[in-house]
């Protein structure tokens, strides 16, 4: 399935592929050192690599947080971001009027957890003839996916991948159920593993989402093991400057360093 998805390198390296890049496109410049970084490090270490940035941010709490620069200009940031660097892009729809939009501007679309039973809006995705990564519902099983992806397999699109981003444990916090992982990979789809967002601390009484950054490493080697096909995880330069999800985001400059020790670890299961 991944071979389908236009100018994503390094297939045969036997490698997990990368989903990685800011939560949310910030302004016309920010994305664009983000991407060379991480293309930088996942061409040095062989791994096939997705740059991930929101256009739009439309399931915040509060009223007066950033949701984006606008559609349409962040949209063609992305574009330029993908054709610049010769890498595929990434981002998130909410609506089928936006997956008919954003199908001319990234090789994925994302189904938002909180949206992955939308029948309407999986759909759309599927028509557009991208690949649809849908992440899985804090509310749902992996087992349960398997009818978000029969939905979009309907339209005819064999291109869909799964993502387990952690399940709801109690108002304020999420867990990974490992056991979700095979679960889902039995649909035959590619699963990845939300690393970032799985360490969200959602539902605070500010209003903004906090999270533990400092299990990253440790969530992101139990994918591995467990045997995801891909990582997905945000990352900034200034986690603490960023103007979404900052709480539970990866220094960028800490990346090279996970990467190898993920690119390790998968190459010593395959011995």
């Amino acid at each position: 399935m991944l071979n389908n998805i236009p100018r994503l390198k390094h297939l045969r390296s036997g490698h997990f592929f990368l989903m990685a890049g800011p939560c949310v496109i910030e302004d016309e410049y920010m994305a664009f050192p983000i991407a060379e970084k991480i293309l930088e490090i996942t061409d040095r270490l062989k791994i096939p690599y997705i740059f991930k940035a929101s256009y739009k941010k439309a399931n915040r709490s509060r009223m007066d947080a950033f949701t984006g620069i606008g559609d349409n200009k962040a949209l063609k940031v992305l574009r330029k971001v993908g054709e610049t660097f010769d890498v595929p892009v990434v981002t998130d729809i909410h609506t089928a009027d936006e997956a008919i939009m954003a199908a001319e501007f990234a090789e994925v679309l994302q189904i938002p957890a909180f949206l992955c039973r939308q029948t309407e809006l999986l759909l759309a995705a599927g028509r557009t003839g991208k690949t649809v990564n849908i992440k899985k519902g804090q509310f749902l099983s992996g087992a349960s996916m398997r009818f978000a992806v029969e939905k979009v397999r309907s339209t005819g699109n064999e291109q869909v991948m799964l993502t387990e981003r952690g399940n709801m444990f109690g108002y304020g916090d999420l867990v990974v159920d490992y056991r979700n992982i095979p679960e889902m990979q039995r649909t035959g789809v590619p699963v990845v593993l939300d690393v970032t967002h799985s360490l969200q601390q959602p539902n605070r009484d500010s209003g903004v989402t906090g999270g533990t950054p400092g299990l990253i490493e440790t969530i992101a080697k139990a994918g591995i093991a467990t045997g995801v096909d891909g990582i997905f995880l945000e990352t900034h330069p200034e986690p603490g400057m960023a103007k979404s999800d900052g709480a539970n985001m990866l220094r960028l400059d800490a990346l090279e360093d996970l990467l190898k020790k993920l690119v390790t670890l998968s190459e010593a299961l395959t011995l």
